[in-house]
C-alpha cells in the first residue's frame, strides 16, 4: 500500500523535502527516532545490522511509501537503518508538526495506520519464508507478494531480490530461469513480469 498522492500535500506542509544520492544513509539503527519520512522520487533499502555486522535487507520501497514508523513511540530508537539506492527526494517530517493535519484528515490517519499494518504482516511473511520455505517457494512467495502490492512489472534486480530472500546471487538466478522457461515470469533488465499467477502460486499450495 501506499500513500495516496492527495494526501501528499499535507507532507508537505508539515515537513521539508530533503534529497540524498546513491548509498547514502537516511539514518542509522540505534538513531533517536524523531522523523517519519515520505518518498517522492527514488527507491531505499531498509535493513539491519547483525553483531557481526552483516546487512540484512528487510525491503525495499519506492515512491508514496513512508518509513521511520518507530518515531510514533515516544523517546524510541530506530531498529534498522536506511540508505539511498539512487537519488531520492523525501519529505522529512517531525511528528509535533504532522499531527494537526492528522486531526484534520480521517483519510490520512487511516492510511498511516493501514501502511503500518501492512508492514507488520510483510515482515510476518518474511519469517515465515526464511524458516518455512525452500528456494523455489521464497522466490514465488515474494514475487506474488510483490505483484499484488504494486500491480505491474517488478523492479528488482537479481541482486536485490537474493539480499531480500537471504538467497546467494547465483541461487536467485538459477531459479528465475526456471520460472521463465516454465512460463510463469518474464525476466528484463531490472525487471521481472509475472505471467501465470497459477504457476507461481501452485509451488505454495502442495
Amino acid at each position: 500500500m501506499k500513500i495516496k498522492e492527495n494526501l501528499f500535500h499535507y507532507f508537505e506542509q508539515a515537513g521539508t523535502k530533503v534529497i540524498y544520492h546513491p548509498h547514502d544513509i537516511i539514518y542509522m539503527q540505534e538513531d533517536d527516532a524523531n522523523s517519519l519520512y515520505l518518498i517522492l522520487r527514488g527507491r531505499v533499502r531498509v535493513y539491519v545490522m547483525t553483531s557481526s555486522g552483516e546487512e540484512v535487507t528487510l525491503e525495499i520501497i519506492d515512491r508514496g511509501r513512508i518509513f521511520g514508523e518507530s518515531s510514533f513511540i515516544q523517546n524510541s530508537s530506530r531498529p534498522t537503518s536506511v540508505e539511498a539506492i539512487n537519488e531520492v527526494e523525501l519529505i522529512a517530517c517531525h511528528l509535533n508538526d504532522l499531527f494537526p493535519y492528522l486531526k484534520e484528515s480521517n483519510e490520512l490517519t487511516i492510511s498511516l495506520l493501514q501502511m503500518m499494518s501492512q508492514t507488520c504482516d510483510y515482515l510476518s511473511a518474511m519469517v515465515k519464508r526464511a524458516y518455512t520455505y525452500n528456494r523455489y517457494e521464497k522466490v514465488a512467495s515474494f514475487l506474488l507478494e510483490q505483484e499484488q502490492q504494486i500491480n505491474h512489472t517488478i523492479p528488482y534486480t537479481h541482486e536485490e531480490l537474493a539480499s531480500l530472500l537471504g538467497l546467494s546471487r547465483v541461487t536467485v538466478t538459477k531459479v528465475l530461469n526456471e520460472f521463465a522457461k516454465k512460463g510463469y515470469i518474464k525476466i528484463a533488465y531490472k525487471k521481472i513480469s509475472i505471467i501465470n499467477k497459477k504457476g507461481l502460486a501452485s509451488l505454495l499450495n502442495k
